[in-house]
């Protein structure tokens, strides 16, 4: 099938790129030479490197890569884009919380959060309550709980993640919160606390760490200021224990918080070359935020995020700099977006507020981890329905990868039944969404991912820079074919 598909993009793309000649078109983009892996290595061991912290949304370090990556854009010859004149769009976050004076008290000892105790439930509420310890079998089932809280082993999930997915602990803790919790709250426990088996131990960090970072929205695209009312659900370390099979009663004081953070956007633009098309942008898509500083992994602390999502931005650079050497005839818009970590925030508020008109945007061709995994293998989202929206779009990427990369293209990410649901995860999703025309560039998940080993050391910059050169190409015949890709007749995204 995909043989079949690059044949007919190839004819396709050369069609429609058939009217002005532009430089380059029919063999490629003219600027090849200005993607190189020195660039690409020296970017990625400055926005990756331990002095930005993790770049977490929300915090002085997104803020200190912002002010990087504007600088690098304005090195690069981009015109800011952005707000009054510079390279940022700012927009408010919203954070939801639980406040950390929280406390949850088992049997007269006072358990410390996010360390004794996760409280994953973001509710409010207060009181003292019988406390009953449900074992597993007949009498968990039996056991009267209603108006009580229930203490009880976590037990596996149904659906367990696979023993080869990223981050198995935590996705195996979460999902066996759950499941076991949903099962005690349907027969009316007023809380519920749960003690980790041997792997859900092993994610309690993680699961902590997400936790107490609570949740994030856009006031504009109805974030909530208030928890909702809901009986508490925690999760305690198994060395807990004996302490909750002796204690006969809990108490708790859970409030929340709620204030906004400011994030950004980074923008800038390079005005295309002809009078009548010069209007309709190109936009090259990414985000610059990662996990920040977290719980430490074999010493280490700070979750880099080198190749998610380093590898874009600093393709997006390289791509830019070729840019500026032979612009297009459609200008390109390069948007590094923030807190991509929380919730596609930053691509969500400027798909609602576009710094160009957003029926200018012919197409979003966004990258999310460019550089781990066979040297010789690659993703494109966006290819197959229900997630395709372009066909045309499609053509000239695979064209493009004809003309670049050639990498061998794995579809299985693609397909709604993915069990990780990819395309779902990256900034190209809130266009999409917007029938605008998009696709999702990427090397794929790997055990490094959302982990403190995601470092520069790790990345293949040889193949990043066959992604940068694909991308760039992708949006090259884009910028330069006479007519703009059209969405696909009846385009509807469902997962």
């Amino acid at each position: 099938m995909q043989r079949v598909l690059r044949g007919g993009a190839i004819v396709l793309v050369l069609g429609c790129a058939s009217a002005p000649a532009t430089p380059g078109t029919s063999d490629g983009p003219p600027a090849f030479a200005a993607v190189t892996e020195t660039d690409l290595r020296r970017d990625l061991e400055a926005m990756a490197g331990d002095a930005m912290r993790g770049r977490e949304a929300g915090t002085l370090d997104e803020m200190r890569a912002s002010a990087w990556v504007a600088e690098r854009a304005r090195a690069a010859g981009l015109e800011p884009a952005g707000d009054d004149g510079t390279f940022f769009q700012f927009w408010p976050m919203r954070r939801m919380r639980l406040a950390p004076g929280s406390r949850v008290v088992v049997g007269g000892s006072t358990l410390t959060l996010w360390k004794d105790v996760v409280i994953t439930t973001l509710t409010e509420g207060s009181g003292e309550l019988p406390l009953v310890f449900a074992a597993d079998g007949a009498e968990a089932e039996s056991i009267d709980v209603r108006g009580k809280a229930v203490a009880a082993i976590v037990t596996p999930p149904t659906n367990a993640p696979a023993p080869d997915v990223s981050l198995r602990a935590w996705r195996y803790a979460r999902a066996a919160v759950a499941e076991r919790s949903r099962a005690f709250l349907q027969r009316g426990a007023a809380a519920v606390i749960l003690v980790g088996d041997s792997l859900t131990d092993a994610g309690f960090d993680f699961l902590a760490a997400t936790s107490a970072r609570g949740s994030y929205g856009l006031d504009t695209a109805g974030a909530t200021t208030r928890p909702r009312s809901q009986p508490p659900v925690m999760l305690v370390r198994r060395a807990l224990l004996p302490q909750l099979r002796a204690a006969d009663h809990v108490a708790f004081d859970i409030t929340a918080e709620s204030f906004v953070y400011p994030s950004a956007n980074v923008v800038g633009r390079i005005r295309g070359t002809d009078a009548r098309l010069r209007d309709e942008y190109v936009l090259f898509s990414g985000h610059q935020d990662h996990d920040g500083v977290r719980f430490p992994v074999d010493g280490d602390s700070i979750w880099n995020g080198a190749d998610d999502n380093a590898t874009t931005s600093v393709a997006m650079l390289a791509i830019a700099r070729a840019w500026k050497q032979q612009p297009g005839r459609r200008s390109a818009l390069f948007v590094w977006h923030g807190a991509e970590e929380r919730g596609l925030l930053g691509s969500r508020w400027h798909v609602l507020h576009p710094v160009v008109p957003r029926s200018s945007i012919v197409a979003v061709l966004n990258g999310d981890m460019l550089g781990r995994n066979n040297p010789d293998s690659a993703s494109l989202m966006g290819v197959q329905p229900p997630h395709r929206n372009s066909s045309a779009l499609v053509a000239m990427a695979l064209a493009a990868n004809a003309m670049t990369g050639k990498f061998q293209l794995d579809s299985i990410w693609d397909r709604p039944t993915h069990r990780e649901g990819w395309y779902f995860r990256s900034d190209h999703l809130p266009y999409a969404r917007a029938n605008i025309p998009a696709l999702f560039f990427s090397t794929n998940l790997h055990p490094d991912y959302h982990t403190p080993r995601d470092e520069p050391k790790t990345i293949d910059v040889a193949k990043l820079a066959r992604m940068a050169k694909w991308m760039y190409a992708t949006g090259w015949l884009v910028a330069n074919a006479e007519n703009r890709p059209a969405i696909d007749p009846g385009f509807k995204l469902e997962r």
